[in-house]
């Protein structure tokens, strides 16, 4: 096995180890009743003498992700984050992408690949759509499928090694398209990331003046649950390479709209004028730094909606 990998380092620039975890000693104690030597170590530091930049993607499962890192892997197949995107439950994706920054930028984060149903399948149009933002603006390798970007649907045992004519979606080729775009960024390939957490709605200032009018019935305690609510399932982080230079990423991943504000902890942006811009679509506009230090941006997205924002601190 050592030798097909040297086989294998000597004409590519990495390799995609499948099941890599049943080669782990106690994994094979307990299918086996044999025991064995570790086997990654070893035979990733070979390669290594003759190829230090060969990069290693394990592909495993059973929460055996950071141990495989341990034994000198580059990079770990992200299973858990794409099916907590699959269940459709934004705190255990928020949760998930809460980890240790170490262990994020060792993930490879993918929507499809020749195991899993097609993504455009798997997900209904919308649903995709804010998957796809949240697995691929986060730290980690991206993994994109052959036929994904086009928006295949029909799932091709390999070794079948043919597929059917399938007609592009333009809707989903448009949307990665736009995704590339981003991608392309320095600052999402080379900065730093970091998780942010939306303002509960009643830090909010109101310009509303009070009024004589009578109370209604409604518990007041009903909408602080509400926006308590939409904290929680909003999913938002932020990609910096200079303090003048930030892309925020915020989600709804949710069936229902949602309301927040996103205070944003920049200490540069005080008493600055604020540029922002939606890298994934076409609005722009101004804020004053002052007020998204104090009260955050305003969120208002509907159910899966998203925003990709370039925010730039303008010349004075």
């Amino acid at each position: 096995m050592r030798q097909e990998l040297a086989n294998v380092a000597g004409i590519c620039d990495g390799v995609r180890c499948d099941m890599a975890m049943l080669m782990l000693p106690e994994v094979y104690r307990r299918t086996w009743n044999i025991e064995i030597e570790p086997f990654w170590p070893e035979a990733i530091r070979r390669i290594r003498l003759d190829q230090p930049d060969f990069v290693f993607i394990a592909e495993v499962y059973w929460d055996l992700e950071w141990t495989l890192l341990q034994q000198d892997f580059d990079y770990t197949y992200d299973k858990r984050l794409y099916d907590r995107l699959r269940g459709q439950n934004a705190l255990s994706v928020k949760e998930h992408l809460a980890a240790d920054q170490d262990f994020q930028r060792k993930q490879v984060r993918f929507l499809e690949n020749h195991d899993e149903p097609r993504a455009a399948a798997a997900f209904p149009p919308s649903v995709h759509e804010a998957a796809a933002v949240l697995t691929y603006l986060s730290p980690g390798l991206r993994f994109f499928h052959q036929g994904q970007m086009e928006g295949r649907k029909t799932h091709i045992p390999m070794h079948l090694c043919r597929a059917p004519a399938e007609a592009i979606d333009t809707a989903v080729r448009n949307f990665y398209q736009r995704l590339l775009r981003v991608l392309r960024l320095p600052i999402v390939r080379s900065g730093d990331w970091t998780l942010l957490t939306p303002a509960p709605t009643d830090q909010a200032p109101t310009d509303q003046a009070p009024t004589d009018q009578a109370p209604t019935d409604q518990d007041p305690t009903d909408q602080k649950d509400d926006d308590a609510e939409s904290d929680r399932e909003i999913i938002a982080c932020v990609w910096s390479l200079e303090k003048r230079n930030r892309v925020l990423v915020i989600v709804n991943y949710t069936p229902e709209p949602v309301s927040s504000h996103l205070k944003l902890p920049f200490p540069d942006l005080r008493r600055q004028k604020v540029r922002l811009r939606d890298l994934m679509g076409t609005t722009k506009g101004e804020e004053s730094g002052d007020a998204l230090l104090k009260t955050g941006l305003a969120i208002d997205l509907p159910p899966w909606g998203y925003r990709v924002l370039e925010l730039s601190v303008m010349a004075s």
